[in-house]
Parts: structure tokens; C-alpha cells; sequence
């Protein structure tokens, strides 16, 4: 029997158990692309009906030594959730807690500060041009918050929540902060976290060369990114070969 297989079936008895490894899998893989800030930086995945019971990264702890047994479970109604000995970091509570009450659509959350979304995000204009396949994937579901409050407290959070509501947009641009990503599971979060970074860094290479952008029209860009929309499979592979890669290398993520 292989470790992972091993370590698996030892663990059953954790809570929502393969959700915490999929989220696990994504902490680690994040860190391996560099795409973390140091400790800063938070994802969450919905684990209830209406999406105000989920998981999420304890308080300052590194992605890539996240496992699945150190995931809270945060109530984002709870009130009483920042005064308890395992609370979550603050600015991930505020976001977080306000996405999950507010948009129940948004299942699974990934923050980040990526460095080219963040890149993006320090444009006057943050928005992300359709120049290629990656790019014209957002096309029409991503939008710019140009109202940088601060740090991600409570009222922050409330704010940004508010700018989720249309179920078409899955890609918030924060402005002077860095982007978040919305999914229906973790690995339909994950790949389009992935995505934006790679589109934002094709789209900011490009923009270095000082020469005009070859833009797709709206009609084509609306095509490819329906398509994507409805491409089957590809996020659960995407995952799954990362958890396979994982399961080879580092097994201890799913303990």
C-alpha cells in the first residue's frame, strides 16, 4: 500500500476530508509557483448549503506547509469568531467571512498577491485586455474595485463582497492590493487563479515591448471564453495531476 494511499484511509475521520486535501494540494501548489506572499494571503472553501460554514488557512502559518488537518472551520456568522484561540488572521476573516454570507454562489475564494495580477492591479487601468486565449477567458467576467480602502477588515471586506453578486464574475481585480479568484470547488478556483496570472503576465510582457497589442474583437473574445466556460474537465485534471505530483514528492499534505 502506498503512503498516500495509507495516509488516506487513516484520516477519514476528519471533516469534509477530501475537500481539505483539494485545499491543501492548492496551498502547497500556490506556494511552489510563487505566487503566496510570505504568510499573507488566504484561500476558503464552502462546506455548507448556503456557503456560510467553510474552510480556510490557519492564521499565519506558510502555504507550503499547509496540511489538511490544519484547516478552520469558520462560521461566517459567528461574531465571536476573531476572539477564539484558533482565530483566523483578521483580513482573512473580513474578506472571506463577507464573500461567504454575501455571495453564496462563491464556493471556493483564493487571494492572493500574485505578482503580475498585482502588476495589473497598480494599472490606472486594471482591467485585462483580451490579447490572447488566456486573457479573452476573463473576458466580461472580471472586474476592477477602484476603491482601495485599506487592509481587509470587516468593512473593507463588506465592500468588496459587494462587487461579487453578478454570478457571470469570477475574477475581482483589487485595485493597489492584488487580485481574488471565485470557483464553484477548489479546482475550478485554482485553474482560474492560475490562468489570470499567466494571462496578467502575457499581458504585461507585452505591454514592456512598446509595441501596439493585437487585441481580440468582442465578438471573438465572448466565443473563447464562452468555450472555456464549458470546456470539459480540464480544472478537476489540472488538480488532480497536481495531488498526483503531491502525493509522489510531499504525501504529508494530506495528513
Amino acid at each position: 500500500m502506498s503512503l498516500a494511499r495509507l495516509q488516506k484511509e487513516t484520516l477519514t475521520n476528519l471533516p469534509y476530508y477530501e475537500e481539505r486535501v483539494d485545499l491543501a494540494c492548492a496551498f502547497r501548489w500556490t506556494a511552489r509557483l510563487n505566487m503566496h506572499e510570505a504568510v499573507a494571503n488566504h484561500f476558503s472553501l464552502a462546506v455548507n448549503d448556503d456557503g456560510t460554514q467553510f474552510l480556510m488557512n490557519p492564521n499565519q502559518v506558510h502555504f507550503s506547509r499547509i496540511k489538511a488537518s490544519d484547516l478552520l472551520m469558520i462560521d461566517a456568522n459567528d461574531p465571536e469568531t476573531l476572539s477564539g484561540p484558533n482565530a483566523p488572521d483578521p483580513t482573512a476573516w473580513g474578506l472571506h467571512g463577507a464573500i461567504h454570507r454575501n455571495v453564496r454562489h462563491a464556493r471556493c475564494v483564493m487571494h492572493v498577491h500574485s505578482i503580475h495580477a498585482t502588476v495589473l492591479a497598480s494599472l490606472a487601468d486594471s482591467t485585462l485586455p483580451p490579447i490572447d486565449q488566456n486573457s479573452a477567458m476573463f473576458f466580461n467576467r472580471h472586474v476592477v474595485d477602484a476603491h482601495y480602502g485599506g487592509l481587509a477588515f470587516e468593512e473593507e471586506g463588506e465592500r468588496c463582497s459587494q462587487l461579487l453578486v453578478d454570478p457571470k464574475v469570477k475574477v475581482m481585480v483589487m485595485g493597489n492590493h492584488g487580485v481574488l479568484v471565485i470557483g464553484d470547488t477548489v479546482a475550478d478556483a485554482f485553474n482560474r487563479m492560475f490562468y489570470f496570472e499567466r494571462a496578467a503576465e502575457t499581458y504585461i510582457k507585452a505591454l514592456w515591448t512598446g509595441r501596439p497589442l493585437r487585441t481580440l474583437s468582442d465578438a471573438i473574445a465572448e466565443k473563447a471564453a464562452s468555450e472555456m466556460d464549458d470546456y470539459p474537465g480540464q480544472a478537476e485534471r489540472h488538480l488532480s495531476e497536481l495531488k498526483a505530483i503531491l502525493d509522489e514528492q510531499e504525501p504529508v499534505y494530506r495528513n
